[in-house]
């Protein structure tokens, strides 16, 4: 195995430096569907050396007096003084590992994990995308096109059942409330479908006018208040 260290960028190391648990493991994950693969733990022995004499702190004060921090210490600033090349060591490791379960796409460069590789063309399945896939994904977008399609056309044909031609108050005039085109307000029960015109004179009427302003004739709209 080289020395130097070549991986991409899609790991996480999850190693511990010091207590009873220290040890290496690294994470990598599939740059496609972000499965992931960890390695197998490594202990690091230096590590959880100095997690043990942590741990029996009290003791070996008790029995050693000062000695006791000074061991401890001591063992700490081992397990700091090796954890680097040690890491090392074990990263090389758990790439070698790694790359039995990724594959590295010669056109995007990505790792890719094994459901996500096209053995077929040697490159990843978003740079060659599996064909079966892509004809079962089509027709089923061709079937939602035209049944957006027909059901535009059904809307088209209930158009002649809209009526289109009779102005809507989509306001209440008398307490500013949304009324969205109905007979009545929602909110304080206005009258919003008076008659356009006046029934007499036939004039075109303002929204609210308890007479024609042409003729005079009563209407049976009520006042709007101000």
């Amino acid at each position: 195995m080289s020395d130097d260290l070549h991986f991409s960028s899609n790991y996480r190391d999850l190693s511990q430096q010091y207590g009873t648990g220290s040890g290496f493991q690294f994470e990598f994950y599939c740059q496609s569907c972000s499965d992931t693969w960890r390695s197998p733990f490594a202990p690091y022995r230096s590590g959880q050396a100095s997690g043990w004499v942590r741990e029996i702190g009290n003791f070996a004060s008790n029995l050693l007096g000062g000695l006791g921090n000074g061991l401890d210490n001591a063992v700490e600033g081992l397990a700091k003084a090796g954890w680097g090349g040690s890491r090392d060591e074990a990263f090389k490791e758990a790439i070698a590992a790694a790359q039995a379960h990724f594959h590295r796409c010669a056109r995007c460069h990505n790792y890719v994990c094994d459901r996500c590789w096209s053995t077929d063309s040697g490159l990843c399945q978003t740079c060659a995308p599996d064909l079966s896939t892509q004809v079962q994904a089509a027709r089923h977008q061709g079937k939602l096109e035209a049944a957006m399609d027909n059901a535009r056309e059904f809307g088209k044909g209930q158009a002649g059942q809209v009526d289109v031609a009779t102005a809507k108050q989509l306001v209440c005039p008398q307490c500013g409330c949304e009324a969205r085109g109905g007979k009545f307000c929602p909110d304080c029960g206005f009258r919003l479908a008076a008659p356009d015109e006046c029934s007499g004179c036939h004039a075109k009427l303002p929204a609210g006018s308890r007479f024609c302003p042409e003729c005079g004739e009563r209407t049976s709209a009520p006042v709007a208040k101000a």
